[in-house]
């Protein structure tokens, strides 16, 4: 075989690993992007059900909470909220606290967040999404315990309870809920937002419960919205919920 000859084989033979190689980094990068839309399908318009991860040590007995199903949740909340009738909330932060004012009429929301608040939930939790000039969303976490609790409260879907005369003006109390495979446009029952957008966030209006308002504290909520955030919206630093029924 002529040196010529050798030397074109080898030509062809480095062109086509390129070439291979090349589509197997546009495979990948596609895969990548492929299994990112999907993701972004699997989270809420607000991601209300993203899996927390990490650990930490579990403060509350959770083999005092009743672990609800989505068949008995109605008759449950019903009940619940006659003998839980409550419907003023502190949610205390360490930029200052926030009054919300939950609304009668929206009483299967109100008496899960009752219960929730009641049960210790929220302590678990941080207000985990910030979009500035739009909402700043809360009751998730990366802690175990947020998990654990999750699973031990149950899992269900509160349905909607939207109401026109309840519109995402500013200071708007409102649930996040999971935006595929979701017609009856069911809420989360752990994870709430507030509209601290000037203009509101009217285009949510006919898809989210909003189930009570802020009172006081949304100077609080500025302050929230304006921490720095990571790509996913998610605060740099943890900004932790405490949260307590006032009467």
């Amino acid at each position: 075989m002529s040196l010529r000859l050798i030397f074109s084989f080898l030509l062809l033979s480095l062109c086509a690993c390129k070439k291979n190689n090349s589509t197997t980094v546009k495979q990948d990068t596609e895969q990548i992007r492929k299994e990112k839309r999907e993701q972004r399908k699997r989270d809420s318009l607000l991601k209300a059900v993203k899996i927390p991860k990490g650990g930490n040590n579990l403060r509350t007995d959770l083999d005092q909470i009743k672990t609800l199903t989505q068949e008995e949740l109605k008759p449950f909340l019903k009940e619940y909220g006659i003998n839980n009738p409550e419907t003023l909330v502190k949610i205390t932060t360490k930029f200052g606290d926030i009054k919300v004012r939950l609304f009668t009429d929206t009483p299967l929301h109100r008496a899960n967040f009752i219960r929730l608040v009641k049960l210790g939930y929220f302590d678990s939790s941080f207000f985990h999404r910030v979009a500035q000039d739009f909402v700043v969303q809360g009751g998730n976490s990366d802690l175990q315990e947020t998990h654990k609790f999750r699973a031990k409260i149950g899992n269900y879907l509160i349905p909607n309870e939207i109401n026109k005369k309840y519109t995402h003006k500013r200071g708007a109390f409102s649930a996040a809920k999971y935006s595929e495979q979701n017609v009856s446009k069911a809420s989360s029952p752990f994870e709430f937002f507030i509209v601290q957008s000037q203009r509101g966030a009217h285009h949510l209006d006919k898809d989210h419960t909003v189930f009570g308002e802020v009172l006081e504290g949304m100077q609080v909520v500025d302050k929230i919205a304006a921490v720095a955030v990571d790509q996913s919206e998610w605060p740099i630093k943890n900004i932790f919920i405490k949260a307590v029924v006032i009467r």
